[in-house]
């Protein structure tokens, strides 16, 4: 794996949607509604960081793109 920022922000991207697969995978074996909802919890705020990652990746939000400066003549 390299240095790259694009490159660990999706491997971790990655790992943390294999963490939101093994919560709500393990949301069928729980029985207590309140361990359940911190397990539903935990996934959809891991959702949204993985979404974070994907925008940085994507440069799809203002704060992840490059500034340029405009050198006037």
């Amino acid at each position: 794996m390299s240095d790259h920022p694009e490159d660990l922000t999706k491997a971790m991207r990655q790992r943390l949607q294999a963490l939101v697969g093994d919560l709500r995978r393990d949301l069928g074996r729980i029985d207590d509604p309140q361990f359940a909802a911190l397990f539903e919890t935990s996934a959809e705020v891991l959702t949204g960081l993985c979404k974070a990652f994907a925008d940085f990746e994507g440069k799809t939000e203002p704060a992840w793109r490059k500034l340029s400066r405009r050198i006037l003549p």
